[in-house]
């Protein structure tokens, strides 16, 4: 491998995390006192020198990026944006010791939005918005977005490597480099149009800018402590909602559908069309079920929140309007297995992905029919398209990776001290990047409490969910090869 080629690549991505705070200096300084001035500018300052180096001591020339590289590229700039990313909040101090500066840039970054703050609100403007930008570029990806940004000729072998291949399939005809051309466009487009349309709620154009950026990355972090329940205001509840099943759903599509006006192409993907019918099937159940176990006198009120909830915990959002822990039994179950399947591959939602969950279920279709009809031929279609059984199998491995990683890292958090139901949902929450689980991690409650190894642990698990497992396993064999 050219360590240098990586090296160069990885100091453009601390580059692009530079720009970003270099935004949020500028609303750090277009605020009346906000202390936040100085600690922003000295990470920008620290960030800039750091990214430069590579390119002025480095000689790119000219070489085409093999995997390998272009694997090392993006999970060395994920965890050195995590790192340079959490210099704000450690500069800062008060709530930010350490552990918890680099857990609030790792949980930012992979749109986890499980936070250690106690008082969001006593955060300053500047190092709110820098909170909110760490998910929002987190959500788009930071390779995808820094290989945009420098029109680099890599790009097909950088995006490919962030992208999975599950998500770029129903464009694989199509070059990888215009499938995240369109996912960008798509991606502030709809963060774009979700601002205005907070502000037409009534919501501050500050809390608006924020929302919106947090949905639209399914991240979930908020100004306020109480999350959106703190507003009271059921049209935010309904632009919010909106904007997180869309950002649960392929972006390719969407902006085929709401950019192009091929609206089609979201009535015939199964896809989509099983991701909105799961969704409503469990809004039923949990408010059918807020209303026999008496938590809610009203239909629509229970209706509402559930709506809200199960969306937001669908597309790994993890917004809350209510305190879900004192919810039945019936719906808390829903909600978990929502927060295990999630939304669509090409979103920036989390978890195992329904496009994965739809394979492997037609994979065992299959093979229990060959089983009973072994000279029949069958094949596994998704989308009208005839799926390979290497398409098929990888769904399989991934799944069978993805809950291995959930049960190793329950029984760390449990071998720790966390309780049973606390220490399970906490690991389903951050490998799927939904934030809350039950338990002291619910949906009004933090992660502070955890202790240093757990708050490690969970970012690791934050990371490894983000970056969808294999990348960190490719790497672990590109170094074994050396």
């Amino acid at each position: 491998m050219n360590w240098k080629v990586i090296t160069w690549f990885i100091g453009i991505s601390l580059l692009s995390v530079a720009a970003l705070m270099a935004v949020s200096v500028t609303v750090a300084w277009l605020t009346p006192g906000d202390e936040s001035r100085m600690p922003l500018l000295h990470a920008t300052i620290l960030t800039i020198l750091v990214g430069s180096y590579p390119l002025i001591f480095v000689r790119k020339g000219f070489h085409r990026l093999s995997f390998r590289e272009g694997n090392c590229i993006v999970v060395g700039a994920w965890a050195l944006a995590c790192l340079f990313g959490m210099l704000p909040f450690l500069f800062y101090g008060r709530e930010f010791t350490p552990i918890n500066a680099i857990f609030e840039s790792v949980s930012g970054f992979t749109t986890t939005g499980a936070s250690i703050l106690n008082d969001v609100e006593a955060l300053p403007r500047g190092l709110q918005f820098w909170r909110i930008s760490t998910a929002w570029v987190g959500g788009v990806g930071i390779v995808t977005l820094f290989s945009m940004m420098t029109g680099s000729a890599d790009k097909s072998a950088l995006s490919g490597a962030e992208i999975s291949a599950m998500a770029r399939e129903p464009f694989s005809g199509e070059g990888t480099g215009r499938f995240v051309n369109r996912t960008l466009i798509t991606y502030v487009a709809l963060t774009l149009v979700t601002f205005f349309l907070l502000r037409v709620t009534g919501m501050g154009w500050f809390d608006a800018a924020a929302n919106a950026m947090s949905a639209c990355s399914t991240c979930g972090f908020s100004p306020r402590n109480a999350s959106i329940a703190s507003y009271d205001n059921p049209a935010a509840e309904v632009v919010l909602t909106v904007a997180m099943l869309a950002a649960g759903v392929h972006f390719g599509i969407l902006f085929l559908a709401l950019l192009r006006g091929r609206t089609r192409y979201l009535w015939k993907s199964e896809t989509i069309k099983v991701f909105v019918s799961l969704v409503g099937v469990a809004v039923v159940i949990v408010t059918a079920d807020l209303l026999s176990r008496g938590n809610y006198s009203s239909f629509w009120s229970a209706f509402r929140d559930a709506s809200f909830q199960v969306v937001s915990i669908s597309t790994t959002t993890g917004f809350a309007t209510e305190d879900t822990t004192v919810w039945p039994s019936l719906s808390v179950a829903v909600l978990i297995v929502c927060s295990l399947i999630c939304g669509c591959s090409g979103s920036t939602s989390g978890g195992i992905k329904i496009d994965r969950a739809i394979l492997a279920t037609k994979g065992i279709q299959q093979k229990v029919t060959q089983t009973v009809s072994p000279h029949a031929i069958h094949f596994v279609r998704v989308d009208g398209r005839i799926r390979p059984d290497e398409q098929v199998n990888d769904a399989y491995g991934y799944i069978f990776c993805y809950l291995l990683v959930v049960v190793l890292f329950a029984a760390v958090n449990i071998a720790f001290g966390l309780d049973f139901t606390t220490g399970f949902t906490a690991s389903v929450a951050c490998v799927g990047n939904v934030g809350p689980g039950f338990g002291s991690v619910g949906s009004m409650a933090n992660y502070a409490s955890f202790p240093v190894i757990l708050k490690a642990s969970s970012m690791i698990e934050m990371l490894v969910g983000r970056l969808e497992i294999f990348p960190i396993l490719y790497l672990f064999q590109s170094v074994r090869n050396r």
